[in-house]
C-alpha cells in the first residue's frame, strides 16, 4: 500500500533533477572502500600500507559469527588501532538468515549484536545492518525475518546511542526502498541513515540513462541517470524521516565489461572515475564507496583467485583467499586514489557543458580549482574546443590515475582528465562546448597517445607514441604532403584513390593513404550531411579496434574544413598483408574444395562463424560485410585472424544486434557461398542466438541473391560493360 500511495501522489516523479545542483560540499569521508581479512597475518598490514598510501581512511568491514576471535576481527582492531574511520556491516550467516524469526536464529542474532557492540561499537563510525535486502537468493530474509532481524539491531544500537545505518537496498529499485523504508517507519525504528548500493553497472557507463527502465529508445523521456537515482533515493529517504543518503559498496566487475570491450581493467578505471565524480555532483550522498578492494572479479587489486564465492561479494565480503605474493594493483586503484586526494572537502561549482555525451565537472577548495573533463565511451572532444587558450596554458594536467601528464593533451575522452587551476582562477568554459562531431577514437590503445591537430586549414588527429613521433609521422602524413598517389604505389583508383607511402617511424615498413577522388551526383548531395569519408574510415576502424575486433590500425585522419568538394580529406593506417579474403576462402568451398590454405571446410565456417557472432554481439552493425571486406591472416600455427577493411558504413551500438540487423550483415557475407556451406555457416551461428534457418531467413537470403544477380544484369556497371566503358 505505501508503494502505491507514494506512486499516486508522484513521489517517483522528480523532474530536472538528471542535473546536478550546485553549491554543496563534497563531504570529507565520501570516498571509501570494502575490505576484509586473511588468514594471513601479513595481509593485515600490506592492506594498511595499501589504504595509507592511496590516501583512503574509510573503509568498510563485513562482520558475521565467529569472526571476533578470527581474522576479521584481528584485521578490525589493526584497522581502529590505525586511526581508520570503519562502517562495521553485521550480518548473519545465510544459513541462520532462513532460519529467521525462529526463536533460535534471533536469540542467536541478538546475542552476536551485543557481543559485538559492546567490543567494538564505541569505535566504529556506524554500525550497518543487512545488504541486498531485495534479493531474497543472496539475503536469505523473508520480510517477517528481516524486520525481526531489524528490531533487535535497531534496539541494541539505540541502547547504546550508535549511529544505525541501513537496510541496504541493491542497485536501483525505489519501491523497495519505499516499502521497507515505510514499515520502518511505521514501527518506530527508522535508521538513522538509509543506504543503497547505488551500482550503475547495468548501464553500462555511469552518466548513461538508464535503459532498463522502458528500453533503449524511451532510456530519454525519463532521464533516470546516476544523479536523478541519488536524487530520488535521497528524496524518498526525507520523505520517510532519513534524509542521510549512503552507498556503501558498488561497483564494475571486469566479465560484466568484458562482453562488449576488451580493455576490462581500463575500463573498470575509467568508469570508477566517472562514477565517483557524478555521485560527490549529485549533491544527494554522504558518502559513494567501492565495493571489494582485493578480489579477482571486481576488486582494485587482484588477488589471482578465479573461483568466486557461492554467496555474492555485495552481499557478504567474507575474505581474500589469494596469496599476498600474487596480489596485483589494478589501475583502478590508482583512480580511487585520485578522486579521494581531489574531491572530498571541495565545493561543487556545477556542470558546466549543456547536452549529453561530454561532462564537465568543476570542484574549488583553497587548495585550487578543479575541472574534471570526459566523454563517453569511443568519443572525444577538443580541449581547444572547450576552454580560452590562456587557461589551457596555465593548467596543471593530471591523468585519470593522478599522475602529471608530461605533455599538455590536446583531448578530453572516455578516460577522466583532470585540469587544475589556483583557487582564485576563474575559468569559463567555451559556449556550444561539444563532442567532436562523428570522431571515434580507440582511447587505450596500448603506449599511443590521439594528437588533435587544427592548422592551416585542416583537421585531423594523428595516433602517436608521444608529440615527438607524432612530429615524425606528420613529416610524411600532413595533407600538404601527401600530394597526387605516385603510380608505382598506387593500390586502386575508382571512387577512392588508394597507396602506400613509406612509414617515417620504420624503415621497410609502409601505409595506406586513401583518398576520394570521384562523387556520383547524389553522393555529393547525401554525403555533405555525413562526415568526411576519411573520418568515417577512422571513426569505423577505431571502433572496430575499441571492441577488440580486428581492424587495421589507424595512423590519421585529415580533412579541409569547409570543404565542399567532400575529396580533400585523407584516411591513413598501417599496412597490413593478409594471405587471402573470406571472399577466396567462400569461393573455393562453393566451387566444390573441402579445404583452402589448410582450412578444413567446418573448421573455417565454425572460425568465421564465431568472429561473427563477436562482431555482432559487440554491437557493429558492418552494413557492408562482403567476403572482400574480410581479411585473413595466418598465425604462425594456420590459426585464422580476421580483420575488416572498408569500414566507413559502420553503424555501432552499446548492445548487441538485433535479428534483423544480422540477417542483413550475413546475407552479404554469404553470397558467395553455395546453400550447403550456407546452412553450415549460418546454423552454427544462428544457434548460439537460438534461433534457426526457417524459410523466413532463407527468403532474406534468396531476396538479396535475386537483387545482387539483377544489379549485375542492368546495374551501373552492366550499363558500362555494354559501351564499352
Amino acid at each position: 500500500m505505501a508503494v502505491a500511495r507514494y506512486t499516486l501522489t508522484g513521489g517517483f516523479s522528480r523532474p530536472g533533477t538528471h542535473l546536478p545542483s550546485r553549491g554543496h560540499v563534497v563531504p570529507v569521508d565520501f570516498i571509501g572502500v570494502g575490505i576484509a581479512a586473511s588468514e594471513d597475518p601479513a595481509v593485515d598490514a600490506w592492506l594498511i600500507a595499501c589504504l595509507r598510501e592511496n590516501g583512503i581512511g574509510n573503509v568498510r568491514l563485513d562482520f558475521t559469527y565467529g569472526d571476533a576471535e578470527g581474522a576479521a576481527g584481528r584485521l578490525l582492531d589493526a584497522l581502529l588501532d590505525a586511526g581508520f574511520r570503519v562502517v562495521l556491516h553485521l550480518l548473519q550467516p545465510l544459513v541462520a538468515a532462513r532460519q529467521m524469526p525462529s526463536r533460535p536464529a534471533a536469540g542467536a542474532w541478538r546475542e552476536f549484536v551485543v557481543a559485538t557492540l559492546e567490543r567494538y561499537g564505541a569505535r566504529v563510525a556506524m554500525v550497518e545492518i543487512c545488504s541486498t535486502v531485495n534479493r531474497k537468493r543472496w539475503a536469505g530474509y523473508t520480510l517477517k525475518g528481516f524486520l525481526q532481524l531489524w528490531e533487535i539491531a535497531w534496539q541494541e544500537t539505540r541502547a547504546r546511542q550508535l549511529t544505525l545505518a541501513g537496510p541496504s537496498v541493491t542497485d536501483f529499485e525505489p519501491p523497495w526502498n519505499v516499502g521497507y523504508l515505510a514499515l520502518l517507519q511505521q514501527r518506530g525504528q527508522l535508521p538513522d541513515i538509509h543506504t543503497d548500493n547505488l551500482f550503475s553497472e547495468r548501464c553500462t557507463e555511469p552518466e548513461r540513462y538508464d535503459h532498463k527502465i522502458l528500453g533503449h529508445r524511451l532510456a530519454g523521456l525519463h532521464k533516470f541517470n546516476l544523479l536523478k537515482k541519488a536524487a530520488l533515493l535521497q528524496r524518498i529517504g526525507a520523505d520517510f524521516g532519513v534524509p542521510r543518503l549512503f552507498s556503501p559498496a558498488a561497483f564494475w566487475t571486469l566479465p560484466r565489461i568484458e562482453r562488449l570491450l576488451p580493455y576490462g581493467e581500463q575500463k573498470q578505471a575509467d568508469y570508477l572515475s566517472r562514477y565517483m565524480v557524478l555521485c560527490a555532483a549529485s549533491g544527494a550522498l554522504e558518502g559513494a564507496w567501492w565495493g571489494p578492494l582485493v578480489c579477482h572479479r571486481e576488486g582494485l587489486v587482484d588477488d589471482g583467485v578465479r573461483p568466486y564465492p557461492a554467496l555474492e561479494r555485495i552481499t557478504h565480503y567474507a575474505a581474500v583467499t589469494g596469496k599476498l605474493a600474487d596480489f596485483r594493483a589494478r589501475p583502478a586503484l590508482a583512480a580511487l586514489a585520485a578522486v579521494a586526494r581531489l574531491l572530498p572537502g571541495t565545493r561543487y561549482e556545477g556542470r558546466l557543458n549543456q547536452g549529453q555525451g561530454l561532462e564537465v565537472h568543476a570542484f574549488r577548495s583553497a587548495e585550487g580549482l578543479v575541472h574534471a573533463a570526459w566523454t563517453i565511451n569511443g568519443r572525444a572532444a577538443a580541449l581547444v574546443d572547450l576552454y580560452a587558450a590562456d587557461d589551457l596554458a596555465a593548467a596543471t594536467y593530471l591523468d585519470r590515475d593522478g599522475a602529471v601528464m608530461t605533455e599538455a593533451p590536446t583531448l578530453a575522452s572516455e578516460a577522466p582528465l583532470w585540469l587544475c587551476w589556483d583557487a582564485n582562477r576563474q575559468v569559463a568554459l567555451a559556449a556550444g562546448a561539444a563532442l567532436l562531431k562523428g570522431v571515434v577514437i580507440d582511447r587505450h590503445v596500448p603506449g599511443k597517445t590521439h594528437h588533435f591537430i587544427r592548422e592551416n586549414g585542416w583537421q585531423g588527429i594523428v595516433l602517436a607514441a608521444d608529440r615527438s613521433e607524432a612530429d615524425c609521422l606528420l613529416t610524411a602524413v600532413h595533407p600538404e604532403k601527401l600530394g597526387t598517389p605516385p603510380r608505382e604505389s598506387l593500390l586502386r583508383k575508382a571512387r577512392n584513390a588508394i597507396w602506400t607511402i613509406a612509414d617515417p617511424r620504420h624503415e621497410g615498413n609502409h601505409l595506406v593513404v586513401k583518398q576520394p577522388v570521384k562523387m556520383h551526383l547524389h553522393k555529393q548531395f547525401l554525403d555533405r550531411f555525413k562526415p568526411s569519408k576519411a573520418l568515417r574510415s577512422w571513426s569505423g576502424s577505431s571502433d572496430l579496434l575499441r571492441r577488440g575486433l580486428g581492424a587495421a590500425p589507424p595512423v590519421a585522419y585529415w580533412e579541409k574544413i569547409g570543404d565542399r568538394s567532400l575529396k580533400q580529406n585523407y584516411y591513413l593506417c598501417e599496412y597490413v598483408a593478409a594471405e587471402f579474403s573470406a571472399r577466396e576462402l567462400l569461393s573455393a568451398f562453393a566451387a566444390g574444395e573441402t579445404a583452402y590454405a589448410g582450412i578444413g571446410e567446418s573448421e573455417a565456417y565454425r572460425l568465421l562463424g564465431d568472429f561473427l557472432l563477436r562482431l555482432h554481439g559487440r554491437g557493429i552493425y558492418f552494413r557492408d560485410l562482403s567476403g572482400g571486406n574480410i581479411l585473413i591472416r595466418q598465425d604462425a600455427d594456420g590459426t585464422p585472424q580476421f580483420l575488416l577493411i572498408d569500414t566507413g558504413r559502420i553503424h555501432s551500438y552499446d548492445w548487441p544486434l538485433s535479428l534483423d540487423q544480422r540477417i542483413s550483415d550475413l546475407v552479404r557475407i554469404c553470397n558467395k557461398l553455395h546453400w550447403a556451406g550456407r546452412e553450415q555457416l549460418l546454423g552454427r551461428y544462428l544457434a548460439a542466438v537460438h534461433r534457426r534457418l526457417d524459410w523466413r531467413l532463407r527468403l532474406h537470403f534468396h531476396i538479396y541473391d535475386w537483387k545482387v544477380t539483377l544489379k549485375r544484369k542492368i546495374g551501373r556497371k552492366a550499363i558500362k560493360r555494354l559501351f564499352g566503358r
